[in-house]
């Protein structure tokens, strides 16, 4: 697989999770993964979220630009 000549395209997308920073890593990773295919990579751009009613977080959301080799 390495060694050879290869091409990425490389998209954002946003994940979110009430949970935690990981688990909008992982939603927006399954997701992609259900669209594209020979994902390779990801960055991780922005980290934000939302704050409840009560003053604790409600919602994290994480900015990925995510990597994918194009096809021959």
């Amino acid at each position: 697989m390495y060694g050879k000549d290869r091409i990425y395209k490389k998209v954002e997308i946003i994940g979110v999770s009430g949970v935690s920073i990981e688990g909008a890593i992982e939603t927006a990773l399954v997701r992609a993964r259900n669209s594209l295919d020979k994902l390779s990579w990801f960055e991780v751009q922005e980290v934000r979220g939302h704050i409840g009613a009560d003053g604790k977080v409600a919602e994290y959301q994480v900015v990925l630009k995510v990597s994918f080799e194009l096809k021959d």
